[in-house]
């Protein structure tokens, strides 16, 4: 393959690309139609001038077989008064007419079949141009509604709906960590509380049990239980140091 074939293959094929991009569905139909009948316009035209052909060549025709029936009619009567050399004179005018009209005829005969084809051509060509009318603004819509889903498609992608779920999935995270938080901080303030009230119930109890048992030591109205044996001063002595000796050990 030679370079400047290879070239004017690579421009062909550009042009044709840049003409495909630039093809506009709406126009390209409205263009088509327009076409069409400019097409039409030229048939009818073709065939107004076929029938015109054919009328002149009729007419010629008819005008030719009136004048053979003319000279024939002559001719008999040429030989009813006995003029035979008359009558040999309109015979041959009545042949030159019949020759004339049979050569028409046969001109006649081809443009009516050339007529009535051109007629057919353009009613099927009428009936093509109304489909296509019809079949026009079904096609129009459609390619509207294409364009607006194109356009749409267009601006959700550039919309960039990934990132934007993304942030919003990643502020539902910290919302729930900050529920969590707060919940956790209420648990562990409701346990702290619950803490201090058990101390002061503690404490209460052990401060009560240790002035019951001042008061049954120092002989108040509390009287010591009868199942616990008499201590001595040195035995109670040995029994505090031994208490605080376990005390510090805790």
């Amino acid at each position: 393959m030679g370079l400047f074939e290879r070239i004017n293959r690579v421009v062909r094929a550009n042009v044709n690309d840049m003409v495909s991009k630039a093809e506009d569905p709406e126009k390209i139909l409205e263009q088509a139609i327009i076409d069409m009948q400019e097409d039409i316009v030229q048939l009818r035209t073709a065939v107004a001038g076929a029938i015109a052909a054919q009328k002149k060549t009729e007419a010629l025709y008819n005008q030719n077989m009136t004048a053979a029936n003319d000279w024939q009619r002559r001719a008999q009567l040429a030989l009813q008064k006995g003029d035979e050399d008359l009558a040999r004179q309109a015979l041959q005018r009545k042949k030159g007419f019949a020759e004339s009209a049979a050569t028409l005829k046969q001109q006649l005969d081809q443009q009516t079949a050339q007529v009535d084809t051109l007629k057919r051509n353009l009613i099927a060509i009428e009936g093509k141009i109304s489909e296509a009318k019809t079949k026009k603004n079904m096609l129009k819509a459609r390619a509207q509604a294409a364009k607006v889903q194109e356009q749409l498609s267009s601006t959700v992608s550039s919309m960039n709906t990934g990132s934007a779920m993304a942030a919003f999935e990643r502020m539902e995270e910290k919302v729930l960590e900050l529920e969590a938080r707060s919940q956790a901080a209420v648990e562990l303030g409701g346990a702290d509380l619950e803490s201090q009230f058990y101390a002061l119930e503690a404490g209460s109890n052990v401060d009560d049990e240790l002035a019951s048992l001042k008061a049954q030591m120092l002989g108040g109205t509390s009287k010591p239980a009868a199942s616990l044996p008499a201590a001595s001063g040195s035995d109670v002595d040995d029994e505090l140091a031994k208490l605080r000796a376990e005390i510090d050990q805790l």
